[in-house]
C-alpha cells in the first residue's frame, strides 16, 4: 500500500510534477490489487488512510459494494473498443484515490474497462487524498503519462464533467454540498452508467 506525506506532496508537485509521477508510478500497485485491498479493509471494518473514523469505514464498505456493482454491469462498446484499439502511443493512466471515496467507487471500474479495452494503456493506483483541483482536495484523480515521451499529456477527475458542473452549480447557490445532493449525486451516476465518464476519457484520448 503506497501513501505519501501531503504537503510534501503538494510543494514538490508544483516542481517537477513529471519525475514525482514517474516515481509514484515506479512504486503504484495495478487495479485488481487495489480491489483486493478495497475489499480486505471493508471485511475488517479499516479505511484507507490515517482517519479510521466509523464514517470513513463505511464509506470504504459502500465503495466496495459499489465497486462491485459496475464491475458487473458497465460495457464498453463494440464500437467504442475498435477506438480504444486505435490508439499508438503507450500510456500510463495514473490515477490518485482512497478507499473511501464516493466518486472515486464509480469511477474506478470504468477506467479500468477502458484499460482493458488498450493494450496501450497500463492503470496504476496510488493512495492519496490531498491532490488539489480548484484549491480543494479532490480524488479521484487520473494523471496520463505517454511512455515513449515521459510526458504528462492529460489529466482527469475529481468527476465526470457533466457531475462537475452539478457540483459546481450547488455550491454557487447553497455553499457546500449536503448529504441530500450527495446522494442526488449518486443516483446521477447510477443513471449516467457511466457513459459520461466513458466520453470525457475519450475526448481526453482525442478519440471522440
Amino acid at each position: 500500500m503506497v501513501t505519501f506525506e501531503k504537503t510534501i506532496f503538494m510543494e514538490v508537485l508544483e516542481n517537477d510534477k513529471l519525475e514525482l509521477v514517474q516515481d509514484f508510478i515506479a512504486k503504484a500497485m495495478d487495479y485488481p490489487t487495489y480491489r483486493k485491498l478495497v475489499s480486505e479493509l471493508a471485511k475488517r471494518g479499516k479505511s484507507t488512510g490515517p482517519d479510521q473514523s466509523e464514517a470513513m469505514i463505511n464509506y470504504t464498505k459502500l465503495s466496495d459494494r459499489r465497486m462491485v456493482r459496475w464491475e458487473k454491469t458497465f460495457k464498453i462498446s463494440e464500437e467504442i473498443q475498435k477506438k480504444l484499439a486505435t490508439l499508438e502511443k503507450d500510456l500510463t493512466f495514473l490515477v490518485l484515490t482512497e478507499s473511501w471515496c464516493g466518486d472515486a467507487a464509480a469511477s474506478m471500474p470504468i477506467l479500468q474497462k477502458i484499460a482493458e479495452s488498450s493494450a496501450k494503456i497500463d492503470l496504476k493506483v496510488v493512495l492519496m487524498d490531498a491532490f488539489l483541483t480548484n484549491g480543494a482536495r479532490s480524488i479521484p484523480k487520473v494523471i496520463v503519462l505517454d511512455n515513449s515521451n515521459q510526458e504528462i499529456v492529460g489529466e482527469w477527475g475529481p468527476r465526470p464533467s457533466l457531475a462537475t458542473k452539478m457540483v459546481e452549480d450547488y455550491k454557487k447557490e447553497h455553499g457546500k454540498l449536503t448529504d441530500e445532493f450527495k446522494q442526488e449525486l449518486q443516483l446521477w451516476y447510477n443513471k449516467s452508467k457511466g457513459q459520461n465518464i466513458l466520453e470525457d476519457i475519450l475526448q481526453l484520448l482525442a478519440l471522440e
